[in-house]
């Protein structure tokens, strides 16, 4: 049994992002109750109408479960913010008291050895300006197996993760250097394919102009744009059990909802060098191209479109915070 899985505390602060889905958000808090944080910072988006008032209320109240040694914050929005204005703000409040911060959102299960990975990640590449963070998910199912017990990627994955303030504090929300061509083709340059540097100029630019409600395009491209690295794990470490209906942007179940856990055996296992591995990036970059079948597509643009429609009928507002 490690020590996370023990009784003893975490000493690194977890950030819970949470919403209106009190199933899911149940049980990622209890994999946090287990790792029994001494800091937790709670950040809560607010219901877009009087429809979602009550599961909103019945979210936040499963954070009155803290039943160990544990200081709580909360910054919770009266209104409804979407992502890309509540994760960034929430997370630019948090690393405002933080030098570190491990960050789940409601939907991101960890296994139990999450906690201990990211901790020990967390101290080793602590000044390390290559590292802009660390990852809990790994998508490639068995298909990469590195000697070590992780490796290094471009590749940003944000289901279940840790950074530091000295790699947030790049973080800009509106993507304003996507507007200096240097730095985008600079940025575009980095994508062997051809199809996945289109797929990335297409994406970028849409979150760049507004089209899309997100907060994490922004932080893989300037974690790109500054030639960051991210940890990854050799297996994955975080199950996505948010996708359907409920899910603002996983809205249909695809190959890398709910994958399985495995923990992470210790002492890890470092890689002798910090350099980009370039096989693993080879896998993770057909990863991004492979597309849901027609049907999946299909229903997932129909939802979509149904949920434009209903945010024409209710705006959000401004929240405030407390």
């Amino acid at each position: 049994m490690t020590d996370i899985e023990s009784s003893s505390a975490l000493d690194v602060p977890v950030a819970f992002l949470i919403y209106r889905r009190p199933d899911v958000t149940r049980r990622v808090f209890a994999a946090i109750a287990a790792a029994r944080p001494r800091r937790l910072y709670v950040i809560a988006d607010g219901p877009r109408d009087e429809s979602e008032a009550a599961r909103c209320t019945e979210t936040r109240a499963i954070i009155e479960g803290v039943n160990w040694p544990c200081e709580v914050f909360t910054n919770h929005a009266d209104t409804n913010l979407g992502l890309k204005r509540r994760i960034s703000s929430g997370l630019d409040w948090v690393f405002a008291h933080e030098e570190q911060a491990i960050i789940l959102e409601d939907d991101c299960l960890p296994d139990p050895t999450f906690f201990r990975f990211c901790a020990e990640l967390l101290e080793r590449y602590r000044d390390d300006e290559r590292i802009m963070q660390i990852a809990g998910t790994n998508l490639l199912r068995g298909a990469y197996r590195p000697q070590a017990s992780y490796f290094f990627t471009g590749y940003m994955h944000i289901w279940g993760w840790a950074t530091w303030r000295r790699a947030w504090q790049h973080y800009d929300v509106t993507m304003s250097q996507w507007a200096d061509t240097q730095v985008r083709e600079r940025v575009l340059s980095q994508f062997d394919d051809p199809r996945e540097r289109q797929y990335r100029r297409d994406i970028w630019t849409r979150v760049y102009e507004g089209q899309i409600d997100t907060w994490d395009y922004q932080w893989s491209f300037i974690c790109r744009a500054r030639d960051g690295l991210s940890v990854m794990p050799c297996h994955n470490l975080i199950s996505n059990i948010g996708f359907g209906p409920e899910a603002t942007h996983t809205l249909v179940k695809n190959r890398v909802a709910a994958l399985p856990t495995q923990p992470m055996a210790f002492p890890l296992q470092h890689p002798a060098t910090v350099v980009r591995d370039v096989e693993a990036d080879r896998l993770l970059s057909k990863l991004t191209l492979l597309k849901p079948p027609l049907h999946r597509r299909a229903v997932n643009r129909l939802r979509q479109y149904w949920r434009r429609a209903r945010q024409m009928v209710h705006p959000t507002g401004s929240a405030a915070q407390r």
